[in-house]
């Protein structure tokens, strides 16, 4: 059975609409999945158009669950139309309010569809947060807006992946100032369990986890603070004799170097940065991010909507193939 991969084609002022144009062309890729576009006919066109490219827009209504009949009789993607947004109301490379409640619109779609099985799986092209928040969300990013819509109540974190390479994060959107109060045994433990649980559901019978530190030289033995002491050491210890195949604390400025020589499979860092750094200096163009703990695989590029280059024709598809894939793979073994 194919994977039922549904496609969103993210900020309408973004790249979005071009990326979903451009992985549209891979047929082989394409031809892994039954795939189920959702999103206005303008928005999708518009990145046709910048990208050079035409796809047959081929109309369902996947709540008749006969988009997968078309899918595989036409092109290999079905897509079921919404009006979201106003062609006048996109304007490309600029935050707004129009725009950040098409990306809820489709979203809110796409996670009903996921969960009453009409799809797989989520891969949605880049959002960019000031517009989402302009239209309304409350919560810090998208996957607490998802977590929240769904009712998940488990932990939650989002994770990234780079060539077969995984991190999780401790914490996430919040201001540096405020991480080291956010440091604690239970969060380390659950950031922990999260990936080692997401490897194994993707094929991984026991990933190998290093745990990042804190402090510069993972403390110093208590010279430079002590959490890696009082906090991380024990959390990892707590984890370990749940049978994990996990160690730590590392420090952070040379515990990548473990992942890339291939000693271990994923990193659980502290902070945000501490982990994207070091994956995007590895390969901007081929991260994913993987929103952990929701029940089903939800995947998107890593970097965002680049307003800078939004309508240039010159945006790089390659995280957005990495996504999809990611998406499909999660999907096989996670049946």
């Amino acid at each position: 059975m194919k994977p039922k991969i549904g496609i969103i084609p993210g900020d309408p002022s973004g790249i979005g609409p071009e990326l979903i144009a451009r992985l549209l062309n891979d047929k082989d890729l394409m031809n892994t999945a039954d795939i189920l576009l959702i999103g206005d006919r303008h928005v999708f066109e518009s990145g046709q158009q910048i990208a050079g490219l035409v796809h047959e827009l081929h109309v369902v209504d996947a709540n008749k669950n006969e988009w997968q009949n078309k899918a595989n009789s036409t092109n290999g993607f079905a897509w079921h139309e919404i009006m979201s947004i106003r062609s006048d109301q996109v304007k490309p490379a600029e935050v707004s309010e129009a725009g950040g409640k098409s990306v809820l619109q489709s979203l809110d779609l796409a996670m009903d569809f996921a969960q009453s099985g009409v799809i797989d799986a989520i891969m949605f092209a880049p959002f960019n947060k000031a517009s989402l928040h302009m239209a309304g969300m409350s919560q810090d990013d998208e996957l607490h807006y998802m977590a929240e819509y769904m009712g998940v109540r488990n932990y939650i974190s989002e994770l990234n992946t780079l060539d077969g390479m995984w991190t999780s994060r401790v914490t996430s959107h919040i201001a540096l100032k405020d991480v080291a109060a956010m440091i604690n045994e239970e969060r380390i433990c659950e950031a922990v369990d999260l990936i080692n649980n997401t490897l194994k559901k993707s094929g991984m019978k026991r990933p190998k986890i290093s745990v990042a530190a804190i402090n510069p030289h993972a403390g110093d033995g208590g010279n430079f603070g002590r959490e890696e002491i009082d906090i991380i050491a024990p959390a990892v210890q707590k984890m370990a004799d749940k049978q994990m195949c996990v160690d730590g604390p590392w420090p952070s400025d040379t515990v990548f170097l473990k992942a890339v020589a291939g000693e271990i499979d994923a990193v659980v860092t502290m902070y945000h940065d501490q982990g994207q750094i070091a994956l995007k200096l590895l390969g901007f163009d081929r991260g994913v991010t993987v929103q952990g703990g929701l029940p089903f695989p939800v995947a998107t590029p890593a970097h965002g909507t680049a307003f800078d280059i939004a309508g240039q024709s010159n945006a790089d598809v390659g995280a957005t193939k990495a996504a999809f894939k990611v998406a499909c793979n999660m999907v096989s073994d996670w049946r």
